[in-house]
């Protein structure tokens, strides 16, 4: 599992790779949240293309993400799911609470 973080404007973008279960989603947490406090960010776009693989760790993390987020007054995006993961959010119900977009670009705009 690899994440990487960077600044776009006042929007941190993070890229995961690899699988988010209940062995990593803590880790990625607890970077997520240095990092968007670390660089002053106002809002979250998660860059999901190499994530295979997530279970419903993945998908607390994820919202515990977007109501952190929500209270600082930002907004969480999410962009390049698979096929996969995209019905993992149907069946979650995840993208009725968080935007997903087909590219970074379009989350970096609409966001």
């Amino acid at each position: 599992m690899l994440v990487q973080s960077f600044l776009e404007d006042r929007n941190l973008v993070i890229k995961i790779e690899g699988d988010i279960d209940h062995h990593t989603s803590e880790e990625i947490r607890e970077k997520i949240d240095r990092d968007y406090f670390r660089e002053k960010a106002k809002n979250i776009v998660f860059e999901l293309s190499s994530v295979s693989f997530m279970d419903s760790s993945g998908i607390g993390m994820l919202i515990g993400r977007y109501k952190n987020i929500e209270k600082q007054g930002g907004q969480v995006a999410i962009c390049n799911v698979s096929e996969n993961i995209e019905r993992i959010f149907n069946m979650s119900g995840l993208q009725k609470i968080i935007k997903c977009y087909t590219t970074l670009d379009e989350a970096l705009k609409e966001i």
